[in-house]
């Protein structure tokens, strides 16, 4: 190196080690130490280890009891072809890490009520398809907080619904399903930094919003770290705050342009 070699930039105390909280255990530690995991090991996760993960989704809440998601676990290597070319995300395909899919799940209490002579219209209304939505990521959120408390690393799937009817195929999924996000689950083969959250004076409120406005200096400091963050993760690549992002970015690729409503009606959902 000589003198004029540019020192490698150092990352911040935020971007090393995971946030610290007032109260802390073994779970808040691990729920605080999430990082978005991309690249896994050819270690499988283990039999038993996928069964207590899908125990753990089974488990979750549910509104009203009414149990309206199901999880697919997706081993046909040609229908996680599928599921990559839907994502358009380079580690969906292959074969390293579990693929789970959750789904919002209308038709099987449609079958029950059928059965029972009782209306489906209720199952076509907005806020029981809502409702299968909350269903479904509190139970991937579930997933992902016992995975990672085994040592094991997630990344959500939102981006297999850049071409939806695609999945829907693949799964074979009936009308009044939808399947809303995908995880990988994994041994991870990366070890990236902590990812910067927008500080609590600016997404936590009491007794009413938190006005936005008021925070601008705040918005500065985050935008510088996120700066650094994504300066450290990959220099060959444009760094942003988050400002930028959002500001160039937001509503762009295939998951944030799908026809969402207009698949979600070709299910019979959402129609009132």
């Amino acid at each position: 190196m000589t003198d004029d070699t540019p020192a490698a930039p150092v990352p911040s105390a935020a971007l090393r080690t995971p946030a610290t909280t007032p109260v802390t255990n073994s779970t808040i530690a691990a729920q605080l130490a999430h990082r978005t995991i991309r690249a896994y090991t050819d270690e499988p996760v283990g039999e038993d280890a996928v069964a207590t993960l899908l125990d753990v989704a089974r488990h979750s809440a549910t509104a009203s009891f009414q149990q309206q998601v199901t999880v697919i676990r997706v081993l046909d290597p040609a229908v996680r072809e599928q599921l990559h070319l839907a994502s358009g995300q380079p580690y969906v395909g292959g074969d390293r890490g579990e693929l789970f899919v959750f789904v919002v799940d209308l038709h099987r209490n449609a079958v029950l009520r059928e059965r029972a002579g009782a209306p489906l219209e209720p199952l076509e209304r907005t806020s029981l398809f809502l409702s299968g939505v909350e269903d479904a990521v509190i139970a991937a959120q579930n997933v992902v907080v016992a995975a990672e408390s085994l040592g094991l690393g997630t990344t959500y799937l939102g981006s297999i619904i850049g071409d939806v009817r695609r999945v829907i195929r693949a799964l074979r999924l009936p009308t009044r399903t939808y399947p809303i996000l995908g995880l990988l689950v994994g041994h991870p083969a990366q070890d990236p930094q902590y990812k910067p959250r927008l500080p609590r004076e600016i997404v936590v409120g009491t007794d009413a919003y938190p006005q936005f406005e008021e925070h601008a200096d705040a918005v500065a400091v985050y935008d510088a770290e996120v700066e650094q963050y994504y300066d450290l993760r990959d220099t060959s690549r444009r760094v942003d705050s988050f400002s930028a992002q959002i500001a160039r970015t937001l509503g762009q690729g295939a998951a944030s342009q799908a026809p969402v409503m207009e698949v979600l009606h070709e299910q019979l959902l959402c129609l009132s």
